[in-house]
């Protein structure tokens, strides 16, 4: 049985029909693309699968378990996790305060105000865990408005990672980004793909990342599923070709 499927999903919005028999099948380890030029229903599926809408026909499954009209916070408690296209931090904190909130709601202490030096012991080790995997230990101590925006994305990223998640949904990790802060966090995502093993769904615009990074790519075009395959299937599709890279080359 697939980590995460999908099965033949729509979503519309009144007369506008933004999916329309959407299926998907991702296994555990697997790092999938989600591309298609702009409208495609990219962003409209990711929330769906991370629960901020619900599909107005098909189902979800999440390791085995009907997730489809589970709310985001009890998808959240089963293992997911999501990033944005526009980052979501606190700028006005540190790296080590943001990360520090995701971890309190992942040990479920988040209306807690008052905890034993042992329990903020434990919690500040996860914090130095999540800070080294996501490579942001040496500026810890510094308000993430300060970083730049590749550092922000990566304080992103580790706040979801906080939350122990064993599907990692990434909503354009690289977008704004010059080459070198696109190569950091490219890096990054691999890490987390090959060292931690996590399984991790990804939309991304830049096609040097997503032929860099993914195992198998899902082409939507017009809320449909165009193509699918690997990036060597992708690359060669002549439809894939005519309808999104042919017009990014």
């Amino acid at each position: 049985m697939s980590f995460l499927r999908v099965d033949s999903v729509a979503k519309t919005f009144g007369s506008l029909i933004a999916l329309r028999d959407v299926s998907l099948a991702v296994e555990p380890g697997e790092l999938r693309a989600i591309i298609g030029p702009n409208g495609a229903g990219k962003t409209t599926f990711f929330n769906l699968l991370s629960g901020f809408f619900v599909p107005s026909a098909g189902t979800i499954a999440f390791d085995g378990r009907d997730v489809t009209r589970l709310p985001a916070h009890r998808r959240v408690s089963l293992g997911m996790a999501r990033t944005f296209q526009v980052t979501e931090v606190f700028p006005e904190l540190t790296v080590r305060e943001n990360v520090l909130i995701a971890v309190e709601v992942a040990a479920g202490h988040r209306l807690s105000p008052w905890l034993g030096r042992s329990v903020r012991a434990t919690l500040r080790g996860r914090v130095d865990e999540v800070l080294a995997l996501a490579g942001l230990g040496h500026k810890a101590g510094r308000p993430v408005g300060e970083l730049a925006h590749g550092d922000q994305r990566a304080a992103e990223i580790a706040m979801a990672l906080a939350l122990r998640p064993r599907l990692l949904l990434l909503d354009e990790p690289t977008a704004g980004m010059g080459d070198q802060e696109t190569y950091e966090i490219t890096r990054l995502i691999r890490r987390l793909h090959q060292d931690a093993k996590l399984t991790i769904v990804l939309i991304e615009h830049d096609m040097r990342v997503v032929f860099h990074l993914a195992d198998r790519i899902t082409v939507l075009d017009q809320g449909r599923v165009l193509a699918e395959g690997t990036p060597t299937e992708i690359a060669a599709n002549e439809a894939v070709q005519a309808a999104y890279l042919g017009k990014a080359a």
